[in-house]
């Protein structure tokens, strides 16, 4: 018997030769692979050939869970490890984690981020990993560069859930006492790695196939490895990196992944565990969530449902959009930017320089600066009755899950990073990870103690870089109240049309920003091509 197997379920995957391989390079330990290679309908990449490797092959695929039980039957060992098809490992991580484990554990390494590839093209200019496509400087083939390195940044080591249940990082968690140290628990999983021993595996039903091929996987290992009466635990002396590849096109996840398959898998999880139906429990959620509370998503009202006692109601939140503008842009951009707005369904303040027809609108004179700016929210929060307030500006673009930010903190504002800029007059379109005045959200009072003070700090010594335009941004300035910030993404992202009327210069290439963090998220594409908005043309016509 072996110590150790790892199962991979592949569909379509381009990078499963290359994750064997650096499989067999790393592992130290009596360690095997079996691999599932699940209804290729691509050409199947070349896999090394070992002894320690073994190969399942359907012509149609079964998915992802059927394909996981199946190499767990063909298992012999002692412990099962599940991995994604696009994954690398650290040197000896088997033996290192086999080192700590205990059999009523569920036992995971820090995840890290994988860089998998660059696209390069002949003259030598490189894009980070996306999909495929010509080179964005000139325009000529690109080839994939391969890289296979583990980024030492972002590491993950704690997780949770939140009441859809939507799966969530639970950074949080990491800075509690009991999120530190080498061992530490976690309420959840990611699912594209864990160990468990073949017994619990099957006794526990780790991949039930009632889920469906995909979906809830981490959630549904975690939660029954908890009810059980076991631990889900992270080793953060050894690590794996995972390739994220939500881009969609040629670089998207291999299995199809659908509304309906996920929304199905979200609602089994939630029939089994949220109304304790799960046979092999031996304590409810409830006991789960208290356990590491709070967590994010999670409140006292929540868990109170959860235990099924009687609450009283409570007077749901309020949210509403404040939309400013200076009354400086095409009329076009303007229409066609007030019109997706209004299909949102949230109530909308208007400030501007000038009388608009457009919610409920407030006139502030004076004439176009910052100042002026930050005096026209100042004026939309203290006549708005809303509890949670969302800055919308009127030359950007926003989807309706801009507004689905769901655990919302008083002393936090958030902003949403997934944002793409769109040059009007040719239709180029870039994205890096920004923080914008255009996608903050909070709650209003806290706005407006800020906003306050903000305006106070302006009128005495004028606006400056120092000051900025996004609250909380930066530390530049000691602010009385200061708050918390947070960045976030939603699942479509926002268009900010750059014209020739925007009050702050649009940067187009690497080398005019100061700070070069953001260009390792950096993006383009042409021709008003941004995923999620495939009918942007006829939204700005």
């Amino acid at each position: 018997m072996k110590d150790l197997s790892i199962i991979i379920p592949a569909r379509n995957e381009i990078f499963i030769g290359i994750t064997i391989q650096n499989l067999l390079d790393n592992l130290e330990g009596d360690t095997d692979i079996i691999a599932v290679l699940d209804g290729y309908t691509v050409p199947i990449p070349e896999i090394p050939h070992d002894p320690k490797v073994s190969i399942i092959g359907h012509t149609t695929s079964v998915g992802q869970r059927a394909a996981c039980n199946e190499a767990a039957r063909l298992s012999t060992s002692k412990y099962i490890m599940k991995l994604d098809a696009h994954c690398a490992i650290e040197k000896g991580m088997d033996v290192k984690m086999l080192a700590d484990m205990k059999d009523d554990w569920t036992f995971v390494p820090t995840m890290r981020n994988l860089w998998a590839f660059d696209w390069k093209c002949p003259e030598g200019h490189t894009r980070y990993q996306g999909p495929s496509g010509p080179c964005t400087v000139c325009g000529k083939e690109t080839i994939k560069d391969m890289k296979w390195i583990a980024k030492d940044n972002p590491q993950s080591n704690s997780y949770c859930f939140d009441t859809e249940p939507h799966f969530q990082y639970f950074r949080e968690f990491n800075k509690r006492p009991e999120g530190k140290g080498d061992l530490t628990e976690s309420m959840s999983l990611q699912g594209s790695c864990f160990m468990v021993t073949r017994d619990k595996y099957f006794e526990l039903n780790i991949c039930d196939e009632a889920f469906g091929s995909w979906g809830s996987q981490g959630i549904e290992t975690a939660v029954k490895t908890w009810l059980s009466g076991g631990k889900v635990m992270v080793n953060h002396k050894t690590y794996y990196a995972h390739c994220f590849r939500t881009q969609g096109g040629d670089f998207g996840f291999p299995y199809p992944i659908s509304g309906k398959q996920v929304g199905h898998a979200k609602k089994t999880a939630k029939k089994l565990f949220f109304e304790n139906k799960w046979e092999k429990q031996i304590y409810p959620l409830s006991w789960l969530i208290e356990k590491f509370y709070p967590v994010p998503g999670w409140s006292d009202v929540d868990i109170a449902k959860l235990k099924g006692e009687l609450i009283a109601p409570i007077k749901p939140l309020i949210k509403s959009i404040l939309y400013y503008t200076d009354n400086n842009i095409d009329e076009k951009v303007l229409n066609a930017c007030q019109k997706q707005l209004s299909t949102i369904g949230l109530p909308i303040v208007s400030v501007s320089l000038k009388p608009i027809d457009f919610g409920t609108n407030i006139v502030v004179e004076g004439e176009r600066s910052p100042l002026t700016m930050f005096k026209q929210i100042l004026a939309g929060l203290e006549s708005s009755s809303a509890d949670i307030i969302y800055f919308c500006e009127h030359d950007c673009l926003y989807h309706q899950s801009h507004f689905e930010l769901e655990k919302i903190e008083r002393d936090t504002f958030y902003y949403n990073e997934n944002v793409w800029f769109l040059r009007l007059k040719d239709g180029h379109c870039l994205h890096y990870n920004a923080r914008q005045l255009s996608g903050l959200c909070a709650y209003r009072e806290e706005l407006i103690i800020h906003y306050r003070e903000r305006i106070k700090l302006c009128e005495e010594i004028g606006f400056s870089r120092n000051i900025g335009f996004e609250p909380m941004n930066h530390h530049r300035i000691k602010w009385n109240n200061f708050y918390k910030v947070e960045g976030w993404e939603s699942s479509v992202a926002n268009v900010d049309i750059k014209h020739d009327k925007n009050l702050l210069h649009a940067r187009w290439s690497i080398d005019q920003f100061r700070n070069k963090k953001p260009i390792k998220y950096w993006v383009e594409s042409k021709n008003f091509e941004i995923l999620g908005w495939e009918n942007i043309k006829e939204v700005l016509n």
